[in-house]
């Protein structure tokens, strides 16, 4: 079989590292893989056939009109063009598609291009609601259900995919669905039953659902030596572990400073991610930033270093941050939040309420370390 594979990243990032793992595991199968993405960074045993859609320039020219016009997707027309004449070159009998949005490739010319297929067996894992919206990624953070019958005045617009000027949701939300609609052969996949009822509301309700929990690399998310404790000299502190591709509001950043604020001395916060300047001003001491990194051991490592993970994040669909930190054997605090909780497996983590809740379970469950021990007690 020839399965070709579309997603914004490929081979880094939690997305990019979910569509390498379906790649490889096809290739152990003996099928063929091609990959069409914005970035890539391959393995040296991936055997798939990476396309690049665009160059760097034409992402930042869709880019650039997505904040000007609010028409993300709707750019790259020329990349767009010049990758289907590929694709229709390899055939493929799957075409497995995940985000589509990230500012590389016209959804209009990708879906009239699959319509034109009506043998073409399609998959299509959301990992967000980008899909069924006029804008957004996400919008529970605004309680906002527009997009349950029609989006017109976004509340999200400076949220991503951020738009300064115009409100083009009304436009987006019917285009989305009348090219998204009408595809033969397509299932939907989502990560969580969360996202799946969602679906289920919205009007991509005419195809089936099917909830495929996301998998990670075991061989590389395993218990390690703890080392990142030892360097950073935190052999005597509570490690509490957040996780983010970009720290802000949506990730909870004021939640997590606000915790280390009430925390006693003895904990240590650290977020990995990226993090303006700006916002690292406003960090109290007891906060150590790590910035983002694409580096599978050194993040396994740094999760077996850590006391517990916590998510206080406001959106979420499943976060795979979660099982990657239970493979190591660090166990997850989560907010009742998205699809979080269903990213819980072990007896010692937790799904809290509140940020108080939070607060309570790690003075419960992370007593001060007596000076004598060599590593903390779990």
């Amino acid at each position: 079989m020839k399965i070709l594979l579309i997603n914004n990243v490929y081979g880094f990032l939690s997305t990019g590292r979910i569509c390498a793992d379906i790649a490889k595991e096809a290739q152990e199968n003996g099928d063929i893989c091609m990959v069409a993405c914005r970035e890539a960074r391959k393995s040296k045993d991936d055997n798939s056939e990476v396309i690049i859609v665009g160059s760097p320039v034409q992402t930042r020219i869709h880019g650039f009109k997505a904040r000007l016009l609010d028409n993300q997707g709707l750019n790259s027309r020329i990349a767009t063009r010049a990758f289907l004449r590929k694709a229709e070159a390899f055939n493929p009998d799957l075409i497995w598609l995940h985000n589509i949005h990230g500012y590389y490739i016209n959804y209009e010319l990708l879906f009239s291009w699959i319509k034109s297929k009506p043998n073409l067996k399609v998959k299509w894992t959301l990992h967000d609601c980008w899909a069924f919206t006029g804008h957004c990624a996400y919008f529970t953070m605004v309680e906002c259900d527009k997009w349950k019958t029609g989006c017109y005045q976004c509340p999200q617009l400076k949220e991503y995919p951020k738009s300064l000027f115009l409100d083009n949701s009304e436009n987006n939300y019917t285009r989305k669905k009348r090219a998204f609609r009408g595809v033969a052969n397509l299932e939907i996949i989502t990560p969580s039953k969360w996202l799946s009822e969602l679906v289920k509301q919205s009007f991509l309700s005419e195809y089936d659902v099917k909830v495929i929990y996301n998998k990670i690399d075991t061989t590389v998310f395993k218990k390690t030596g703890g080392k990142f404790r030892i360097d950073n000299h935190l052999l005597n502190q509570r490690i509490v572990l957040g996780v983010a591709s970009i720290w802000g509001k949506r990730k909870g950043l004021d939640r997590y400073i606000e915790l280390a604020e009430r925390l006693p001395d003895y904990f240590t916060l650290v977020l990995v991610g990226e993090m303006t300047d700006q916002q690292r001003v406003t960090l109290p001491k007891n906060i150590m930033t790590v910035g983002r990194t694409n580096n599978a051991q050194e993040l396994a490592d740094i999760y077996s270093s850590a006391d517990v993970l916590l998510l206080l994040t406001r959106e979420d669909n499943y976060p795979t941050v979660s099982i990657e930190a239970e493979a190591c054997g660090t166990p997850v605090f989560t907010l009742d939040v998205g699809g979080c909780k269903e990213t819980i497996h072990r007896p010692d983590s937790k799904i809290a309420q509140s940020t108080d809740q939070i607060y309570g379970l790690l003075l419960d469950k992370f007593p001060k370390i007596k000076e004598e021990e060599e590593e903390p007690v779990l």
